[in-house]
């Protein structure tokens, strides 16, 4: 969930339930109340990269935080569902976009990713976009399959990602083990590299760009799938 994780504890050797209590409602609530806002404010480069050519229509937002990506999408055309665990973050969302004036275009809707992976059951949508939503290994199918549930025939899904390598390169401190992943994961998980998938791979690549860290900038490479629902 986090876009600049190298300020989160030391993760080596936590465990799984330690790891899942970082995804709680109660540790982002906590850490979006500390501050007036933990995020820049800006939408992440790859979404901005990835959706300016698409047609706008409705997007889903997972794990949102205060609303970056979420504005942006709005900005351009988007009618969008912002989701997250933390409705301290979802109140800064609505706030963000009255400010931004998209008020109009932007619902907001808690999400529990352990408590039930489908962000919006019963709902389909032409974009559904997840950043930097890093969940303990054995989690993993389940909550992204349940993302990937919510995009509509012929609708994209677009992954954003840490990639591992971060963690070997000292960008970032080390993670708890299968936090960050490959694109490859992605594409097994829904079966989206076998014949006859009702995915097509429009994108699937572990691109680099510069990050600001404390010590300066850095190189910080990403994972980024785009998916296209057959």
């Amino acid at each position: 969930m986090a876009h600049h994780d190298h300020d989160h504890a030391h993760h080596e050797g936590q465990t799984l339930e330690e790891l899942r209590q970082l995804l709680s409602a109660e540790s982002w609530d906590e850490r979006y109340s500390a501050e007036h806002r933990v995020w820049s404010g800006r939408p992440n480069q790859r979404l901005v990269e990835q959706a300016a050519d698409l047609e706008p229509g409705t997007a889903l937002d997972v794990a949102c935080g205060e609303g970056g990506d979420a504005i942006w999408l709005a900005r351009q055309g988007w009618r969008v569902t912002a989701v997250d665990v933390s409705t301290v973050a979802l109140a800064k969302v609505a706030e963000h976009a009255a400010d931004a004036g998209v008020a109009d275009r932007i619902t907001t809707a808690p999400y529990d990713a352990l408590a039930d992976p489908r962000p919006a059951p019963g709902a389909t949508f032409d974009l559904v976009t997840v950043s930097f939503l890093h969940v303990p290994e054995p989690d993993f199918a389940p909550i992204y399959a349940g993302i990937a549930d919510a995009v509509a025939p012929g609708g994209r899904l677009l992954v954003t990602a840490h990639h591992p390598e971060d963690v070997n390169s000292g960008v970032r401190r080390p993670h708890g083990p299968g936090l960050l992943f490959e694109p490859d994961r992605v594409l097994a998980t829904l079966g989206a590299d076998a014949d006859g998938s009702a995915w097509e791979v429009e994108v699937a690549e572990t691109p680099v760009r510069e990050q600001q860290m404390p010590e300066g900038p850095m190189k910080v490479r990403d994972t980024v799938v785009r998916l296209r629902r057959r």
